[in-house]
């Protein structure tokens, strides 16, 4: 493919994890690829079903867990996903044993919290703002620095003690590396002004998304360090995608 920028990649955090889930990746997402602007940031959410824990908060929770090793289960949309390695991580951070459960999908998985038949999810918000809303679970801590404004109720698990659980499934456009540097300013320019609509910040907010601005270089660093984030959570718990 010629980097004459008519050919884009509008990809996800799933390209900073699979380098540490797949040994042999036909690409380079560093190298082979210029990051052009992000389109979207979501926080995963912490959700548990309402009538599989004694009491509903976060703090409680993690004792409950604590107290009977191995009792509960988490959902997630697949191994290897960020909703897997976001559940990995929160174990490792609170040295917790809690059975992972991987569906093929985001359907699935939060069908089945509501129905009782696992226990607790680390999903995006953009997926469990409808059941939240209904009741159908309870929102214990979102994954962010400060308090989503379309939950204000829900605090933030930093809030509660949990000290760098900060975590969001990202959505980012990419160029062919060697495409020309004026025509990826100008793309990143006409994704602000797309982000910038009414329109689309107001679905935004309601999904509890952000789309921070960041230069091209500083895109780089972030996905770099999510690369070396996501690597130590996967050696360290071992993750596999079978």
């Amino acid at each position: 493919m010629a980097p004459d920028g008519y050919t884009w990649l509008l990809g996800a955090v799933h390209h900073s994890i699979a380098p540490s889930m797949h040994t042999n990746l036909s690409y380079d997402i560093t190298k082979d690829f210029e990051p052009v602007a992000i389109i979207g940031s979501v926080p995963h959410v912490i959700v548990v079903n309402p009538t599989k824990f004694p009491k509903i908060d976060l703090k409680s929770n993690i004792e409950e867990i604590r107290k009977h090793p191995g009792k509960y289960n988490y959902a997630s949309t697949g191994n290897g996903t960020s909703q897997h390695l976001t559940g990995e991580l929160f174990k490792m951070q609170n040295k917790l044993y809690i059975t992972h459960i991987p569906y093929r999908g985001t359907g699935p998985a939060l069908q089945d919290l509501v129905a009782g038949q696992v226990d607790m999810m680390f999903d995006t918000l953009a997926g469990a703002a409808p059941f939240i809303k209904n009741g159908q679970f309870i929102a214990v801590a979102v994954a962010t620095r400060k308090r989503v404004d379309a939950f204000p109720n829900v605090p933030t698990a930093q809030e509660l003690g949990i000290k760098d659980f900060v975590v969001y499934i990202w959505y980012a456009r990419w160029a062919i590396k060697g495409t020309p540097k004026e025509i990826i300013d100008k793309m990143s320019a006409e994704v602000q002004t797309a982000l910038a609509s009414p329109d689309i910040k107001e679905r935004w907010a309601a999904m509890g998304a952000t789309a921070p601005k960041m230069s091209s270089p500083e895109l780089a660093h972030y996905i770099n360090q999510e690369i070396v984030r996501w690597a130590e959570v996967v050696k360290k718990s071992n993750a596999k995608l079978d």
